[in-house]
């Protein structure tokens, strides 16, 4: 069986991995196979990867279920573009499976997610599965899996070991950089999910965001990388509704109406001691998002890029 849309994601990032594998000196990432057949490609880790290897990992992320481009408009910028967004965002993208493997941890995403629906609350919230006999998926660490984490994870996806493909890279990399602020429409995307808004209404998404410099070590990183969405990240989202289902939630889509807003995220998580879970959920969201009613042909717009912060966070980037 496929997902709900027809697609299969897993199959589909299969081919986009496969290129990454052939092209693996070019992009800069090393590749490896473990005794149980499993494919590591780093990209990041022990490997430099680099801005193109960064770009194909966001679309694995994201099921092949895009187009991304990179520009520079004052500063180093990523864009995306989605359509059918809910499977690329949420069925696919969004990092919601944590593996925890004796005291291996990382948090996963890709379409591999689609196969395990360890997530099982949230797929069957937004009607997406998947069926393939082979699977992607993309881990934020800087430690590659093992035999026994990768067969955990084909066992959760019901594959053969020898079927999976997973991809690692650090958040302090320039992959790290570049697929987090990927992230953007995703990040959107899941807020408006969180606030109660039909996904099956969003046609279309397109986002842009600040990429990152390579920060020191991957805690200031992940200060960074996140400050690049919340405070950079411009959505914009397609939808076919009625006006009132979107004037119900644009004020609170964006970060600024979260109660943590208005610091570097790095300040915000060392104010809460380090757990992410005592930070304003609301705070999770880019800064500015438009949206265009193609039903009514109403436009709608919320928040706001915040260069003070930007500036303080990135530097002289």
């Amino acid at each position: 069986m496929k997902s709900s849309q027809g697609l299969s994601v897993n199959e589909i990032a299969v081919g986009i991995a496969e290129e990454m594998i052939q092209n693996r000196e070019e992009l800069g990432i090393g590749v490896s196979v473990l005794e149980n057949g499993a494919t590591i490609i780093d990209a990041g880790a022990k490997s430099p990867g680099g801005i193109r290897a960064g770009v194909y990992f966001a679309k694995v992320c994201l099921g092949g279920l895009c187009d991304i481009s990179l520009g520079t408009n004052g500063r180093f910028n990523i864009y995306v573009f989605v359509d059918n967004p809910k499977v690329a965002c949420m069925a696919c993208q969004f990092a919601g499976w944590s593996i925890s493997v004796d005291k291996y941890f990382a948090m996963a995403s890709g379409p591999a997610r689609a196969l395990s629906r360890v997530e099982k609350k949230l797929y069957d919230a937004i009607c997406c599965q998947d069926a393939f006999d082979k699977a992607v998926i993309a881990l934020e660490t800087r430690k590659a899996p093992d035999e026994k984490v990768s067969t955990f994870i084909a066992e959760k996806c019901c594959i053969e070991p020898k079927n999976l493909y997973v991809l690692v890279a650090p958040t302090a990399s320039i992959v790290g950089s570049v697929q987090i602020s990927a992230r953007v429409v995703e990040t959107g995307v899941h807020k408006l999910h969180e606030l109660g808004f039909d996904l099956d209404k969003i046609v279309s998404g397109f986002g842009t965001a600040p990429i990152a410099p390579v920060a020191k070590n991957d805690l200031k990183a992940m200060g960074k990388t996140n400050d690049c969405v919340l405070y950079g990240g411009v959505t914009r989202y397609f939808v076919n509704c009625e006006d009132a289902d979107i004037e119900r939630i644009i004020e609170k889509v964006p970060s600024c109406s979260s109660k943590d807003y208005g610091m570097p995220f790095l300040d915000t998580f060392e104010k809460y001691n380090r757990n992410f879970y005592d930070i304003d959920p609301h705070l999770f969201s880019p800064a500015e998002i438009y949206v265009n009613n193609i039903r009514t042909g109403n436009n709608f717009h919320a928040g706001k890029v915040n260069d003070e912060i930007l500036d303080k966070s990135l530097g002289k980037w």
